[in-house]
């Protein structure tokens, strides 16, 4: 239903990554009026940071509707990346070949193995899908480049990757291309219920909307109070090593190795506690570079070009929220640590739920109300 002629506009969504961006497009789709409330590149932003993967082995132990929702997406990531290069020309080269999680040992295989056995065999798991696990042999007919230290590997067919940077690209121009409305600069200062509504300040001046969905990472911990939300996030660190350019020789995306589109190499797979500090540390990258070329000895003889650190979104147990304000109803958080995979979830089944004002009630795991559960004595 579409707000009325005194509000500003129907949604404001308070951050521009990539959950706020797919949100957005996801709702101008369906004929809202969208203003997004950015505060731009100064932000911590884990969208310009992360390692681009479309990941779906491994997702869920402990939440297996996290592992039907990570699924859906990634089903649906391939019409994600078709209509916004028709709608854009922007290619955002979505490739799902399959992953691999790699070993160096067998104590390494064997407890991967036992953890995608545990996820599948959760009493509530509604889904299932193919994986493999894949002695040396078989694991060097899909990655000749592998060295003799890797002992097997999961394989998983659902598992891909994308250009994090040209579909965050991507979807503010389909966003844009649809009339929505992008305002950088713009961090929020206040959000207050009023009369049916929420008026926010900003930095850019005050908006009103009919309803409102926070999708700041971070800043989320912080906003969510203002309409009745407890968000409990915090910043995980972690570091990315990128190569030169090389010869294609990696066709499929490994979860601390990936060939881009372009030729380089991504090497990353810390998970440090280290607040807001984003800077990069010289011991973490030399473990990420001299594992990845135990995995790929060819490595060895690349250069590396660059390296950055950048912060996760987590949340206590490392699951998404989503969750609407019982005190003002209209208001919703949306906040997870896999923007990239959860892409096309939310554009293309969390926004009509956002339009139709509730979330449906298999949704009730991923709510707030999970953290007043007291631990077990």
């Amino acid at each position: 239903m579409q707000a009325t002629a005194r509000h500003d506009a129907d949604f404001a969504i308070v951050g521009g990554g990539l959950v706020g961006a797919a949100t957005a497009w996801g709702l101008a789709k369906l004929g809202q009026r969208v203003v997004v409330l950015d505060e731009g590149d100064v932000a911590y932003r884990a969208s310009r940071g992360n390692f681009a993967l479309v990941w779906v082995q491994s997702k869920g132990l402990g939440m297996a509707r996290y592992a039907a929702w990570t699924k859906l997406s990634s089903d649906s990531w391939g019409g994600l990346a078709d209509e916004l290069n028709r709608t854009t020309g922007i290619d955002v080269h979505f490739k799902r070949p399959g992953g691999f999680q790699l070993a160096l040992s067998e104590k390494e295989l064997e407890a991967s193995a036992l953890r995608l056995k545990r996820l599948h065999n959760q009493p509530d798991m509604t889904i299932g899908y193919g994986y493999e696990v894949l002695d040396h042999a078989r694991v060097r007919a899909m990655l000749p480049a592998i060295g003799p230290e890797v002992v097997g590997g999961i394989y998983c067919p659902l598992d891909g990757h994308t250009n994090a940077l040209k579909l965050l690209r991507a979807l503010h121009t389909a966003f844009r291309g649809l009339g929505g409305d992008y305002r950088p600069a713009s961090p929020v200062a206040s959000i207050v219920p009023a009369g049916g509504a929420f008026r926010i300040e900003h930095a850019g001046g005050t908006l009103t909307a009919g309803k409102v969905v926070l999708a700041a990472g971070i800043a989320n911990a912080k906003l969510g109070p203002m309409v009745g939300l407890t968000v409990p996030v915090r910043p995980q660190r972690g570091q990315v090593v990128v190569t030169e350019r090389l010869q294609p020789f990696l066709h499929h995306p490994v979860v601390t190795v990936r060939q881009t589109d372009e030729g380089t190499v991504m090497l990353g797979d810390s998970q440090e506690e280290a607040g807001l500090d984003d800077t990069v540390g010289t011991g973490v990258i030399s473990t990420i570079a001299e594992r990845a070329v135990r995995t790929f000895p060819l490595l060895g003889r690349a250069n590396i070009v660059r390296s950055w650190a950048a912060l996760r979104v987590m949340t206590k147990d490392g699951f998404p929220i989503y969750q609407q304000s019982a005190s003002h109803p209209g208001a919703f958080v949306t906040t997870c640590h896999s923007g990239v995979t959860l892409a096309a979830a939310h554009a293309l089944h969390l926004a009509p739920m956002l339009v139709a004002g509730a979330f449906p009630e298999d949704f009730a795991p991923f709510g707030t109300r999970r953290f007043d559960v007291p631990e077990a004595a």
